[in-house]
């Protein structure tokens, strides 16, 4: 049966298509809001980090109603370090938005996102977003979607329904239309097919309960509340309910509060039917996957698998000499370090978060360097200092003891005359390239590549390309482990006592390689405070000043001038440590620094090193 009154849609692209700014168009062509209500843009960007970054962290639902009809929207992450989220509220939808770009057209996470809709066979409206930007190519974007659904095994039936629902949008200037010749005035083309052509839930609502939570919620006052749609029956308030976990395991709980969608809230609720999209609240302990049904006549539904994590990194409290001194109200106890991330594993289930045996920290394991770094950003946000090390990939065994890691597919948009130079870089860490397109005078570079090897990439490719280029990847599948792979090369600037630099050191150690640090910052034993060309890290005086002596010299008036010191974002310096190394992180500072602080410690620990390799051969 069809519930013509329901569509179930997600909101699928790549990175910075277009997905949140058209949610909040068709939230403002519905009359979510009052006439006179100021609301910023991007609402369902919620999250301060969301905002800042201009990313998708979270997927969000939300419910808009046109013409009587109540359209359940999902808008979903479009980086791949979120990619789990993807994959598991697609399942809660019967059509999908593909939004494209009109002058990048398909780019990696599309192809992500993409097959993700076309594997749960979902129906497919393509919408070429950003017609109004110079350069859109709009019919050539069409063009380029409907050969990457052939790749990537789209039926029959997806293809034919892409190519007769096409439409184009402006999402920034808040209009759509059929033809992008002749520019719309409003959202209304873009409603008035999705409520036409793309499909109604096809349910039965008399039959016994069976609903799927895709995703979780967590409220500090009723714990988790499972979030998924109604395949077959109708949930009411009250109701005793069987959860069926995804390894087979069962018990009983009661519906405490039931809620549905409704534009940018929960509105609470007695029953919802089949073909909906329902919040529920009193399953302890929910999670993905759990299925509720009916005690007396329990339905079975297929598991949700989710690609695991595939980097993981240890959070521990902070050792650094300044830990504390920064502001008294800081959290710097392991303790509250632990309790903090056993409750981020409660309410995070795209995380894998356990404590080491030894109990020294806390492993972190998610789906890339942004995934982790969100996740320390927010910590840090709360007034938590804490250190990390580098972050290392998650290796698996396959058949006959082979030792497998995870593979990235790249990709690389830069000006044509530094593709040779970007080549370069991939392949001095085991990058292999898989395909190459030229267009104007531009180059399109895929690659295949280890996740260790992505790790300071970015930032060498933006380098070597005068900082034109662009830079994707997406996990892509495990594979034989492809041995060393070269590590950075430039020496490091260590630190040798606890002071604040000062500019005079600084003016010297500067014509020595390039600075981390500025006059005036808090420096300590250990700490790292710059690089140098050459290979080795050498110990270096920050704190120095100038000899006082009784003779006045031509030019001892003359400033110390200094160029501007190098700056990491935490993503960056998670990147640039080495496995000696650690990231320190505290709410006002991001700092490096050897994880052993004293020269002495540094050279019995490579001493020790050394001999156990020669105990090896």
């Amino acid at each position: 049966m069809l519930q013509k009154n329901i569509r179930n849609i997600a909101i699928i692209a790549h990175v910075d298509h277009g997905k949140t700014t058209l949610c909040d168009k068709l939230l403002r062509a519905t009359d979510a809001f009052r006439a006179n209500q100021e609301v910023q843009d991007r609402i369902l960007d919620s999250n301060d980090q969301e905002r800042e970054r201009g990313i998708t962290i979270l997927a969000k639902n939300i419910s808009i109603e046109y013409k009587g009809i109540k359209i359940n929207v999902i808008d979903t992450p479009g980086h791949a370090d979120f990619g789990g989220e993807v994959e598991r509220v697609l399942r809660m939808a019967d059509g999908a938005l593909l939004l494209v770009d009109a002058f990048e057209g398909p780019m990696p996470q599309t192809r992500f996102v993409l097959n993700n809709a076309i594997s749960n066979g979902l129906s497919i409206m393509i919408v070429i977003n950003k017609i109004d930007r110079p350069g859109a190519r709009p019919h050539e974007a069409v063009d380029a979607v409907l050969d990457l659904m052939c790749d990537l095994g789209a039926t029959d039936d997806q293809l034919a329904f892409s190519m007769d629902h096409v439409i184009y949008a402006s999402a920034m200037n808040g209009y759509t239309c059929l033809d992008p010749d002749e520019p719309g005035k409003d959202m209304y083309p873009l409603l008035d097919m999705i409520i036409n052509h793309l499909p109604a839930p096809d349910v039965e609502p008399d039959a016994p309960l069976a609903i799927q939570v895709v995703n979780v919620d967590h409220d500090n006052f009723v714990g988790r509340i499972g979030v998924g749609r109604i395949y077959k029956g109708t949930i009411h308030k009250g109701d005793k309910i069987l959860v069926i976990k995804n390894d087979g395991s069962k018990s009983q709980a009661t519906v405490k509060t039931l809620y549905t969608f409704d534009y940018l809230g929960r509105k609470e609720c007695d029953a919802a039917v089949a073909g909906d999209i329902a919040a529920v609240v009193g399953v302890d302990g929910t999670d993905i996957g759990d299925v509720y049904t009916s005690p007396e006549n329990p339905q079975y539904l297929d598991p949700i698998h989710v690609d695991p994590p595939t980097l993981s990194i240890i959070f521990e409290a902070s050792t650094s000499p300044l830990v504390g001194r920064e502001d008294q109200n800081n959290i710097v106890g392991a303790r509250q370090l632990k309790e903090r991330l056993m409750a981020e594993k409660e309410s995070n289930i795209t995380m894998s978060i356990h404590e080491l045996e030894d109990h020294t920290g806390v492993e972190v394991a998610g789906r890339g360097i942004l995934h982790l770094s969100v996740l320390m950003e927010t910590m840090r946000r709360e007034g938590y200092e804490f250190q990390v090390g580098r972050p290392q990939v998650i290796y698996k065994k396959g058949e006959g003891g082979i030792t497998l890691e995870p593979y990235e597919q790249a990709v690389v948009e830069t000006p044509s005359e530094y593709a040779g130079k970007v080549i370069e870089q991939f392949g001095y860490v085991g990058g292999l390239m898989t395909s190459m397109e030229q267009y104007d005078d531009r180059a399109n570079i895929e690659f295949k590549i280890p996740t260790r090897g992505l790790m300071g990439l970015k930032t060498r490719v933006l380098n070597v390309s005068h900082g034109e280029a662009l830079m994707y990847h997406t996990f892509l599948e495990y594979g034989p482990y492809c041995g060393d792979i070269n590590a950075r090369k430039n020496g490091l600037m260590v630190s040798m006592s606890t002071d604040k630099a000062v500019a005079y050191a600084l003016g010297t150690l500067q014509e020595r390689g390039a600075l981390f640090i500025s006059p005036g910052d808090e420096c300590y034993e250990g700490m790292i405070v710059g690089e140098r060309p050459r290979e080795g890290d050498m110990v270096v005086n920050v704190s120095r000043t100038k000899n006082l002596g009784n003779q006045r010299s031509s030019t001892a008036d003359i400033a110390v001038q200094l160029t501007p010191p190098r700056t990491f974002s935490l993503e960056e310096a998670l990147e640039y440590i080495a496995d000696d190394e650690l990231v320190e992180i505290t709410p006002h500072h991001i700092r490096m620094r050897k994880r052993l602080l004293t020269e002495t410690e540094r050279r019995k620990a490579f001493v020790r090193k050394q001999a156990a390799a020669g105990n090896i051969m």
